[in-house]
């Protein structure tokens, strides 16, 4: 009988789950994504070309990105960018500005200190505590193989 529930189960999973375009859905992110690495290199060129050198211009670059990552989730564009272009909107740092400032805003009636404060690193948290980690053991295991 358990089977026979399960069964049941499953098929009315399959009814009610729409089909997902996966073409489609992996052409968006592939173009999204294209896009926002394409504006990236586009402002390390303009940074070049206006005198900077490559350290600088990179962290121009990256700065730009950031703040326009953040002012766009901000304004509520950015996770309609999300919905349409799904993994091509999460373009590392894009997305890391993203993932910070998009707690915060929703936070931000809480209050500064126990809203804002205390949530903003919610969904970024984990993935800076998972990065340090790794390159602290990647770093030992180079240490200790050179």
């Amino acid at each position: 009988m358990d089977k026979q529930k399960q069964q049941e189960y499953q098929k009315m999973v399959e009814r009610a789950s729409p089909n997902s375009p996966i073409f489609a859905d992996c052409l968006r992110a592939f173009l999204v994504g294209g896009i926002i690495c394409t504006i990236g290199q586009c402002i390390m060129n303009f940074c070049l070309s206006m005198g900077a050198d490559m350290e600088n211009a990179s962290t121009y670059t990256s700065v730009i990105l950031v703040v326009a990552a953040s002012i766009l989730t901000g304004l509520g564009w950015y996770g309609k960018l999300g919905k349409f272009a799904g993994a091509g909107s999460i373009v590392p740092i894009t997305g890391f500005s993203n993932s910070v400032t998009s707690p915060a805003v929703e936070f931000k009636k809480e209050g500064y200190v126990l809203g804002v404060g205390a949530k903003i690193f919610l969904i970024a948290g984990p993935v800076i505590l998972y990065g340090v980690i790794s390159s602290m053991l990647v770093g030992i295991v180079y240490y200790f193989v050179r």
